[in-house]
């Protein structure tokens, strides 16, 4: 029983340290996923490294074309793209 005792404190170092920090980095990675699996042209996006630019195709699971200035594409992955900062609508049927 005293063992058991001693091991008291580590497991709810360990709970605690879910609770903080893994659990909500988990939800953030999946918002973040749920974001960029939604990407499509016209969307206004913002790089991990800063660059503002608009979506002028997406053109497959890992890869966008992004459109910085008139006539200026770049290609990005999907997955440094930090924020979208307007969404298009999508367009009607």
């Amino acid at each position: 029983m005293e063992a058991f005792a001693q091991f008291i404190p580590l497991i709810l170092i360990f709970a605690i340290m879910y609770l903080l920090l893994i659990r909500p980095q988990q939800k953030k990675l999946k918002e973040h996923q749920a974001m960029v699996a939604a990407l499509r042209r016209g969307d206004q996006i913002i790089t991990q490294g800063g660059i503002i630019g608009k979506v002028s195709k997406v053109k497959d699971e890992n890869e966008i074309e992004v459109e910085l200035a008139e006539n200026v594409k770049v290609r990005v992955v999907k997955s440094t793209v930090a924020q979208v900062i307007s969404k298009t609508e999508p367009a009607s049927s």
